[in-house]
Formats: structure tokens, sequence, C-alpha cells
């Protein structure tokens, strides 16, 4: 077994305790922040610390192998960058989430997420595999890349609807329109779906791993989500599911 192999297998080892452990105890931030988790940084600066690295270390890899790589590795750190600028800059930027707080921990274990994650489908594209040239042309390339770019529109177009609430009112609303016609978070399922493109595209373990763990942290954050909207809004609407429609 390689050393990357050995790291993918104890991640996905951690992913599953992480599954498990965050449908006992959700994380605590944005609506249910709570106190008793130690010292607290600005939620905006928090998210910027925790996500950045997934595009700063990936441009790394990239600018340390651009010369000596496959076409479609290149291709693949490039969508993979694009979608952690938005989630590193754009969004805490545009989030309204001025005078919030969150644990320091939450912002260090994201951060370490982000690096051990990076490392995996970094090395992957840049130091093991050898796509062909006829991989663009492939049907996992078409597939994934419609799957990708399908998710990247869901999980952007639901956080504009949310943007858009904030802006009318300060508080939590109950969102409406577009996918939230069916389930609570349509944005973590744009990223469900956003990241088995990846996988299908790249053809590798490495970004099974990463759908797995996206499934793992987001999964029990939207079934917490989920309820915490039926507790606190007595007319919201019954029909709606968590995060996959008509089933969960």
């Amino acid at each position: 077994m390689t050393t990357h192999q050995l790291v993918m297998l104890v991640w996905s080892l951690v992913g599953l305790s992480v599954f498990i452990y965050l449908f006992y105890q959700t994380a605590p931030y944005g609506r249910h922040q709570e106190k008793g988790w130690g010292f607290e940084i600005s939620s905006r600066w928090g998210w910027i610390l925790m996500e950045s690295p997934a595009f700063y270390l990936m441009l790394i890899f990239l600018i340390l192998n651009f010369s000596n790589s496959s076409n479609f590795s290149i291709f693949a750190a490039i969508l993979f960058m694009i979608h952690y600028f938005n989630r590193s800059f754009i969004w805490p930027i545009r989030a309204r989430i001025k005078n919030k707080s969150m644990p320091v921990t939450i912002a260090l274990s994201a951060f370490l997420f982000n690096f051990v994650n990076v490392y995996i489908q970094g090395t992957w594209l840049f130091y093991i595999s050898d796509y062909a040239t006829s991989h663009f042309y492939s049907v996992p390339f078409f597939l994934g890349l419609s799957l990708f770019f399908i998710g990247m529109f869901i999980n952007i177009k639901s956080d504009e609807i949310l943007f858009s609430l904030r802006k009318k009112n300060e508080g939590y609303q109950v969102p409406k329109g577009f996918m939230y016609k069916y389930v609570s978070c349509p944005n973590y399922l744009g990223e469900f779906i956003e990241w088995l493109g990846w996988a299908i595209m790249t053809l590798s373990t490495a970004g099974f791993v990463f759908f797995f763990w996206t499934v793992a942290n987001l999964l029990p954050r939207a079934v917490a989500n989920h309820k915490w909207y039926k507790d606190n809004f007595e007319d919201y609407p019954k029909d709606r599911k968590a995060v996959i429609p008509k089933l969960l």
C-alpha cells in the first residue's frame, strides 16, 4: 500500500467517524452557534481562514507542476480552485455575518480538512495520475463535468437566495423558490452533486474520498438545519425534505 493510499484509507475512516459524531453534536456555528466551545473569532475571518487553504495549496501544486502535467490535471485543478475561490473569498465577503463569531476550533478543524484533502487531490492529479488527452473525449469526463457545473449552479443560486433574504431582514427567514421548494438545504445538495461530478470526471479514488467526506460533513448538518427550521417556523412546508428531494 502506498503512502497516498494509506492516507486515503485513514482519512475515510476519520470521515466515517465524523459522519456519526455530527448526528449527535451539530457543529456550533451559524444558526447552531452555542457557548462553551472556547475562544471565538470573527465568522468572516474564520471562513476565510478555514476555506482558503484549499485554494492556495492547490495553486501551489499547479505552479510547481504546470510544465510537466497533463492538460486534464491542469484543467481539473483550475475547476477545483474556481469553487474554492468562491467559497474562500466571495462567499465570506457577501454573507451577512457581520458581528457573528465561530469557535476557533471549528475554523482549525476545517483548515485541517482542507489541508489533507488538497494533499490527496493534488498528489493524485500531479504525481500519480497519467491522463491521456483522449480523457477529454470520454464519457466520464462529459458526465462528470456536467454534474460538476450543475452542482455549482445549484450551490451558488441557493446561496444567492439566502443572501437576498438577509438583505430584507436581519433575522432568519424561510427561503422559498428554486430548489428550496423541495429541500431545506439545496446549497448542500449542490455540493454533493458537484463533488460527485468531480469524482466521476477524475475517475479517481481520491475524488470519491472527497465526495464521501462532503456527504459525511454536510448531510448531518442538513438534517440539523431542517429540524431547526421546523422547530422555529410553525408554517414550515411539511413536504420539504432536508437535502434530497422526496427522500431525505
